[in-house]
């Protein structure tokens, strides 16, 4: 049996997440049904780095599945691209050794998440950025505020009360917000992320760079371990995993 890792990009806009839920279109549900086909109906299934929320958007999501055949890297590639729907695309294939888990292997993980400045929003983008509509961020204000969460912290006040672990501790290794054209980005790496803990982070930052919140704030919700006390959750539409790594790569 061979291990197979890929390395797969998604438009998140018309899936309900990516893990498989009955009735309902999923990027991995997609996946395994193009896998099982190309397996000649046998069973086959793909175990991801993590699952996103429906909405979100991924450049460098991580798969692996394992299989009797063995197509070259590239066949692999062709072939699941074929049978997969132009919304989720396999941008890279290699083969790993048994030990390798695409998510138990995982040690660390970034995401972008991406407002828009546009005085009108374009149709073509409304999608893949949130508006800032009137707002104007204080960029400078939001990476001092950015600061505070760097580092090894218990993220309770940031993550859904939704969250299975109990566990609540994870490492921000690096948290900048910058202005990109005509976008201000937000991009974050740490060792692993809670539910809605970067949408949650992204809330809290721009709620800072518009006054509702002050970078001491931040600190101080941190502490409190209180979700209630850390605001919004940013919407999914503008939130992007854009690479996982491995001890390995």
């Amino acid at each position: 049996m061979n291990r197979v890792k890929a390395i797969v990009a998604y438009d998140g806009t018309a899936f309900e997440g990516y893990q498989s839920q009955p009735g309902k279109r999923t990027v991995q549900s997609e996946i395994d049904k193009a896998l099982v086909k190309i397996h000649k109906n046998e069973r086959a299934h793909a175990v991801a780095s993590g699952r996103t929320d429906a909405g979100v958007h991924a450049n460098g999501q991580v798969i692996h599945f394992d299989t009797p055949l063995t197509l070259p890297p590239d066949r692999w590639q062709m072939a699941l691209n074929v049978l997969l729907p132009t919304d989720i695309r396999i941008v890279g294939v290699s083969y790993v050794d048994e030990h390798f888990h695409a998510r138990y292997s995982a040690v660390g993980k970034t995401y972008r998440y991406k407002w828009s400045y546009a005085e009108v929003h374009s149709p073509f983008e409304r999608n893949y950025s949130v508006h800032l509509g009137r707002w104007r961020p204080d960029i400078e204000k939001m990476q001092e505020a950015a600061q505070q969460l760097i580092g090894t912290h218990d993220f309770t006040s940031f993550c859904s009360a939704k969250t299975a672990t109990s566990n609540r501790v994870r490492t921000v290794r690096e948290l900048t917000v910058e202005r990109r054209g005509e976008e201000l980005v937000m991009t974050i790496e740490g060792d692993g992320f809670l539910y809605n803990m970067v949408r949650t982070i992204a809330g809290m930052l721009l709620a800072v760079g518009i006054g509702w919140n002050t970078a001491s704030d931040v600190k101080r919700i941190l502490e409190l371990r209180d979700r209630q006390a850390a605001g919004k959750t940013a919407p999914a539409h503008g939130l992007y995993l854009e690479n996982v790594t491995y001890e390995n790569d």
